[in-house]
């Protein structure tokens, strides 16, 4: 018998179905490899999944196959309208009784509540937990998972949370997403302060190692400035969030208010932010890392 909620989770009962195998699903899946339990693995492009086959997953030919061998399944897909296809339309039909899913997504709160109310139907459970913490924070183990949906739920997945980082339940079904966004629009306003802290010390004539060694123990320090500063200095722009994911981010955090009938809240900073990443994907970084901001700042001050 497989184990499903309340029944305890262990690499040797759970089966582990991830969908979506990109830089942040691959990272997150092999940390459940590593720790000993069985994955399916589900991707449209089939031989992104070579990696993780190495390491011991099994690919899965349909998303519906995927779901009936797995008792959990995790997606992380790149924008809503993947989510409400595969999640919504693919996924939550096929799952066995009582089982769950938790998608890391950065997507909408109105589709996650969407999500939610079909998998209880179905007598099954949905977590919307998006993360934060990058690629590196995907391939230690350190991510934010921001959890929405049911407590005692989110409480019973401690286990597998615990191997890709640290679990905050933030409230129910949405409350995840909500919580992303706010990430979002946070650490966007950093991505930009930096980005120009660091232009202004170049045309200065200062060393931008050493800005960032002497400002990064005071109030300008952060975790963006940890995570991207080396990295906007010497150009390296792989991606672990992508600058048009930002783009998408950013604009549902203008826009959410208005689109669930609440009261819009006027962020202008976000508004700002996620117009100069829109122009970074104009000019074809919408596949660059989000620390690629920086190259929208050199570019307006003729660097």
């Amino acid at each position: 018998m497989s184990a499903r909620y309340p029944t305890t989770i262990t690499p040797t009962q759970t089966r582990i179905g991830w969908v979506g195998i990109g830089v942040m699903g691959s990272a997150m899946a092999s940390r459940l490899l590593s720790a000993g339990y069985s994955v399916t693995v589900y991707d449209r492009t089939p031989s992104k999944a070579a990696p993780l086959q190495s390491k011991g997953a099994h690919l899965a030919p349909s998303v519906a196959d995927l779901a009936r061998a797995s008792d959990v399944v995790f997606t992380m897909l790149g924008h809503p309208s993947d989510v409400r296809q595969i999640v919504l339309e693919n996924l939550v039909p096929s799952l066995n009784p009582n089982g769950v899913i938790i998608d890391h997504t950065s997507s909408h709160p109105t589709l996650a509540k969407q999500i939610y109310d079909s998998a209880l139907e179905r007598h099954c459970h949905s977590v919307d937990a998006p993360v934060s913490g990058g690629d590196i924070g995907a391939r230690d183990g350190k991510l934010a998972i921001l959890a929405g949906g049911d407590e005692d739920v989110v409480k019973w997945l401690k286990p597998l949370f615990d191997e890709m980082g640290r679990v905050t339940y933030v409230g129910g079904p949405g409350k995840g997403q909500h919580c992303k966004i706010a990430n979002q629009i946070t650490a966007g306003a950093n991505l930009l302060g930096l980005s120009e802290g660091l232009v202004f010390a170049d045309k200065a004539g200062l060393d931008k190692l050493k800005f960032v060694e002497a400002v990064r123990g005071g109030a300008a320090g952060s975790m963006v400035m940890e995570l991207f500063g080396d990295r906007m200095i010497k150009k390296d722009f792989k991606p672990g969030g992508v600058a048009e994911y930002m783009v998408k981010d950013l604009g549902m955090g203008v826009d959410v208010g208005e689109e669930e009938g609440d009261e819009v809240v006027v962020l202008p900073g976000a508004a700002l932010t996620k117009q100069l990443f829109a122009s970074m994907v104009a000019n074809g970084g919408g596949k660059l890392g989000t620390q690629g901001l920086i190259s929208v700042i050199e570019k307006i001050n003729g660097s």
